[in-house]
């Protein structure tokens, strides 16, 4: 079982692509690239410069500036993952807001803005032995990997996993605004003319409305393990 494969995850906000990953990489020792935090980073990054807003996106001022964004991951050993950095500054926790995640699908929708990180998760996973999550890894980012997986779950599950997500952290949230984000995000993402979200036509589909993280953990490393023998 030396062989190592791609492992693309995508899916709807908050179905937990980002815990499972974390799993699958941590148990098969693969790299692990969250491709919604380098999204997350370029949105702080665009809000802390007034290019976005609640309801304002200076789009041309954002492409311009493109340039002095520079994302890189760092393994934080304490945690057992690697931490979201933007221009040397660590972030993680800044892009895990509600805020950022009611401006994140705008600024994901420029064009420019995806070429941009899609380039650089191309890089990332020359090599394979790398699980990436988002919302066009299969699709897009590597159209050619050998197991594609697409999580979904009713908003109104997904809602509730966020909205506990975020009391526990201690933030102030309401849920009515976290459903009502996490349904704006569906419709941005499936919708949006450049790489929107959307099932890869080889990808294993697995609604967790229902289902734990232990089982859906136990039924991918299965597919792994299959994948893995083929190859």
């Amino acid at each position: 079982m030396s062989k190592k494969i791609t492992i693309a995850i995508d899916g709807f906000s908050s179905t937990g692509k980002s815990s499972i990953a974390k799993l699958i990489a941590k148990k098969y020792n693969y790299i692990y690239v969250d491709t919604g935090a380098m999204y997350r980073a370029v949105t702080l990054f665009a809000k802390q410069h007034f290019f976005v807003g609640k309801d304002f996106l200076d789009k041309e001022k954002l492409i311009s500036n493109l340039k002095d964004i520079s994302l890189s991951f760092q393994f934080n050993k304490q945690l057992g993952f690697a931490e979201m950095f933007l221009n040397g500054k660590n972030v993680e926790k800044e892009i895990r807001t509600l805020e950022i995640s009611q401006l994140v699908s705008k600024v994901a929708a420029i064009s420019e803005v995806r070429k941009k990180l899609v380039a650089e998760q191309q890089k990332m996973g020359e090599k394979s032995g790398v699980v990436m999550d988002g919302r066009d890894i299969g699709t897009v980012v590597f159209p050619n990997a050998e197991l594609k997986l697409f999580l979904t779950a009713s908003a109104d599950k997904r809602a509730t996993r966020r909205y506990k997500e975020l009391i526990d952290r201690g933030d102030k949230v309401s849920f009515k605004d976290i459903l009502f984000n996490v349904e704006e995000r569906d419709r941005i993402d499936s919708t949006r003319e450049d790489s929107p979200l959307i099932k890869a036509k080889d990808a294993v589909e697995i609604n967790n409305s229902d289902m734990g993280i232990k089982e859906q953990f136990e039924r991918i490393c299965s597919l792994i393990d299959r994948k893995l023998q083929e190859n």
